[in-house]
């Protein structure tokens, strides 16, 4: 798989080596210097620059026709335009809180916890 990167500190340097250590190459490395670099070797994008530049790094994947995976965070408050763009362009985005494996067993064990302590009437967060 043909890979663009958007953001190479050190997340961005550190998906480049497991993507390169399974086969895949790093075709564009998107940083400040050459921000604005469509995406138009690549089969995927992955997005992990900043809040001011996640959406025009997703706008431009998506101009382009490449699905693009974002780990960035701090942008949810365009979710519904960014929603409307995906769907508009026939695109494909995936995008998660948080894509480390603890965190989300963490998640997950919390959302079971909750479910355990909501059947115990005597038990109140609040107190």
């Amino acid at each position: 798989m043909r890979i663009a990167l958007y953001g190479y500190g050190r997340m961005g340097k550190a998906i480049e080596h497991a993507a390169t250590a399974r086969g895949h190459e790093v075709v564009l490395r998107v940083h400040a210097a050459n921000a604005g670099t469509p995406p138009t070797s690549a089969d995927v994008a992955i997005e992990f620059s900043t809040p001011d530049h996640a959406l025009a790094n997703m706008r431009l994947c998506m101009a382009h026709g490449v699905p693009v995976v974002v780990g960035t965070t701090g942008w949810y408050d365009q979710m519904d335009a960014m929603k409307r763009l995906v769907e508009e362009k026939q695109g494909s985005l995936l995008w998660a809180s948080n894509f480390s494996i603890g965190v989300n067993l963490f998640f997950r064990l919390n959302r079971t916890l909750a479910g355990l302590m909501d059947k115990r009437p005597e038990y109140h967060a609040h107190r």
